[in-house]
């Protein structure tokens, strides 16, 4: 009997608990958890430990508003009926963590294969658009191009289903393999003819760079060249001012004496022609040995001593 008393009391405390346990749910971080209420959107559930009215409110959908990422691989046509392959990447998101934004991915779309293939199915279209407006040749380097065209087409269309495109990647790029064949025949023309190029124009600056060495090299010598001879004609000039102040200094002391400067003129003028003949690169020495020639030479010896005493006067 006291057993039965108390069994009541005992349904009643299980009832509770069990509540109780029903009262709280755990939200995972990156996830939120859509309640409804016999069937009726209500409220979002954020990340914690939250409270809902038990046996009423009921979890409808946990939704992950992490990134998510898809695979595609799909075919266009070009407008000179090239078609085009292209393996791409998909990267995107739910918009942001509001009601509006959450009854929308909770409700839109019967289930997440319905929504990944409508996604898919828009981003090809947009991408199918765009390349049928444009050629074979342009395509591959309009990359950046497609990927921004198919952002501004489609994103006001994912924000009504409550996503977000993050990012598009194009990774690979191919045509026909006639068409392959052909671009690597162009391609491999192309390096052949930059090669060309290139040892052409390493070709010109080894020329250029050796002209310039050797126009260095002579303008060295030459150089060179003309300083020798500079110094040589200041060494004779120098040599032809010393023999003149030695014939008038000795001209000038036989005056002195009374005698005549001509004799010693004379022997400085052949002491003169021994030191040409001693320190010449040449075999013969030309001279006039006629009494016309010699008397030449003397007035012009003479005429020599005149000047340097007038000078130095």
């Amino acid at each position: 009997m006291d057993v039965l008393k108390e069994s009541p009391i005992f349904v009643v405390l299980a009832l509770f608990l069990i509540v109780i346990i029903k009262s709280f749910v755990t939200v995972n971080q990156g996830t939120i958890a859509v309640i409804t209420v016999f069937g009726k959107f209500r409220r979002v559930m954020m990340p914690g430990l939250n409270f809902k009215i038990p046996f009423i409110e009921a979890i409808y959908k946990k939704i992950s508003i992490q990134n998510r990422s898809v695979e595609l691989e799909f075919q266009a046509t070009t407008i000179d009926q090239a078609n085009v392959y292209f393996k791409a990447m998909l990267l995107y998101s739910v918009l942001d963590q509001k009601e509006e934004t959450m009854k929308n991915v909770a409700f839109k779309f019967v289930d997440e294969k319905n929504l990944m293939q409508a996604l898919i199915r828009t981003v090809e279209g947009s991408i199918r658009s765009f390349v049928a407006t444009r050629k074979q040749a342009e395509v591959l380097s309009l990359r950046r191009d497609i990927v921004e065209y198919v952002k501004e087409q489609i994103d006001k269309t994912l924000e009504t289903w409550g996503y977000h495109l993050q990012d598009l990647q194009l990774n690979d790029i191919t045509f026909d393999e006639v068409i392959m064949k052909s671009m690597s025949q162009v391609v491999a023309s192309n390096n052949l003819k930059a090669a060309a190029e290139n040892e052409g124009q390493a070709l010109l600056i080894t020329k250029t760079k050796a002209a310039q060495a050797e126009g260095n090299a002579i303008k060295i010598a030459a150089e060179a060249e003309r300083e020798a001879a500079q110094m040589r004609g200041q060494g004779v000039a120098l040599f032809r001012e010393e023999v003149a102040k030695g014939m008038s200094m000795a001209a000038k002391e036989m005056q002195q004496a009374n005698l005549d400067s001509s004799m010693i003129m004379f022997s400085m003028w052949t002491e003169a022609i021994k030191h040409f003949s001693e320190n010449s690169k040449g075999n013969v020495i030309f001279l006039d040995g006629s009494a016309e020639g010699m008397q030449k030479s003397m007035n012009q010896l003479m005429g020599m001593t005149k000047l340097n005493e007038q000078n130095r006067k």
